[in-house]
């Protein structure tokens, strides 16, 4: 029987601060680890209104000063928080009394703090890239982007293993950093397949009522809205879907710097009645919404993988994407959704033809549902992530 292990988690977002994928990962990912005994204890940015620390299922959160003092950029917040969470963290691990057996870093955005954890404490670093600056930026370009990656190299050179989200993403690493296989692993991102079940069908018509009329078919986005999304090939296939579907509203979920750009875009060609941005919603609101849409669609050019795909599919919904990193891994192609190359023209004929076939819709749902229970619960996803743990700590 493998002995109990206390991990320490770092990452700058976590619930109720929500970015991007990172904090829904750690949110999860280590409430199925602490249900399958482990100790866990969570270290991240303060937010307001948060406490200081709460116990989550088990998972220990602690709440630090994200150094509220203005920096003249991002990069600088960064590297004046990671100097608040080293110390915090530390104190915190030396006071406790089981020991930490693994320390683990999620991006380079907790690098400085969980390299330093590292050497102080004499411990395995593990680190979680969930996405690189190269795949981010098709290169790198500014200094900016520049320290970024080198802050990404040397996080990796210090991690004991390197975890990805996907096969794609591990080939993807292993190049980005030169680094050896042995030094790679691969640990997918979940979904809880029970919370996108089938809601009140009562409820769900009111709240549907909110944003689409009875009639309307529901084209659902959910991500960040910034450029590797793809939203603006979203705008334009609507163009052509809107000729074939007139009664049809775009739901998209989500913030981001684009946001003025695609309403701008959408007047432009008339589509603005045919639009509704929702902003960042409660993550309860989420399976309303994913429940309520006929097609769920991620025109992303750059992906890991996409825990969006994973949640549209546990609700039952058909997904087209372009087939571009990870995605081909998280959907079946033609038997839980559509990959495409990425072309607006071919995502309008996609969605077209599911909007237009309710039988193919349902079909593609069903399988979507039983091909994510089996291969991407939490569960399963913690299990192979405790191997990686107890390797680690073994050495």
């Amino acid at each position: 029987m493998n002995p109990k292990l206390n991990v320490m988690m770092l990452t700058w977002e976590f619930p109720p601060r929500v970015i991007g994928g990172i904090s829904p990962h750690v949110y999860f990912l280590s409430k199925s680890l602490a249900k399958n005994g482990v100790k866990v204890y969570v270290v991240t940015c303060d937010f307001p209104g948060a406490p200081a620390h709460e116990t989550i299922d088990g998972v220990e959160v602690y709440r630090v000063d994200s150094y509220r003092n203005p920096s003249p950029d991002f990069a600088t917040w960064v590297y004046l928080m990671n100097v608040n969470m080293q110390r915090e963290a530390a104190a915190l691990a030396a006071k406790l009394a089981s020991k930490i057996d693994v320390f683990h870093a999620h991006d380079w955005l907790v690098a400085n703090a969980g390299i330093g954890l590292k050497h102080i404490f004499r411990k395995p670093l593990l680190v979680t890239m969930h996405s690189t600056e190269i795949g981010r930026r098709e290169g790198v370009h500014t200094d900016t982007e520049r320290m970024i990656h080198d802050t990404e190299a040397w996080l990796t050179y210090e991690a004991w293993k390197v975890i990805c989200c996907s096969e794609y993403m591990v080939s993807h690493v292993k190049w980005a950093f030169g680094l050896p296989s042995d030094k790679l692993a691969m640990v997918p991102n979940g979904v809880n397949t029970h919370v996108y079940e089938h809601l009140d069908t009562n409820n769900l018509r009111l709240f549907r009522s909110k944003f689409a009329l009875p009639e309307e078919k529901i084209v659902l986005f959910v991500g960040r809205l910034i450029p590797r999304k793809g939203l603006p090939f979203l705008i334009e296939a609507a163009n052509h879907v809107v000729k074939e579907f007139s009664q049809i509203v775009f739901v998209v979920v989500g913030k981001g710097p684009l946001k003025n750009y695609l309403t701008a875009y959408l007047e432009k060609l008339g589509l603005s009645s045919n639009f509704v941005f929702l902003g960042d919603v409660k993550e309860n609101v989420l399976p309303a919404l994913y429940n309520c849409a006929d097609v769920f669609a991620l025109p992303s050019v750059q992906e890991g993988q996409g825990i969006a795909l994973l949640e549209a599919q546990a609700t039952g919904k058909p997904v087209v994407a372009f087939d571009v990193g990870g995605v081909h891994e998280a959907v079946l192609d033609r038997e839980t959704g559509l990959l495409l190359k990425p072309d607006s023209c071919e995502l309008a004929k996609a969605i077209t033809k599911l909007l237009a076939d309710e039988q193919w819709r349902d079909k593609m749902g069903r399988k979507g549902r039983e091909f994510v229970s089996k291969n991407f619960s939490w569960d399963a996803c913690a299990q192979k992530m405790l191997q990686v743990y107890y390797e680690a700590a073994e050495t």
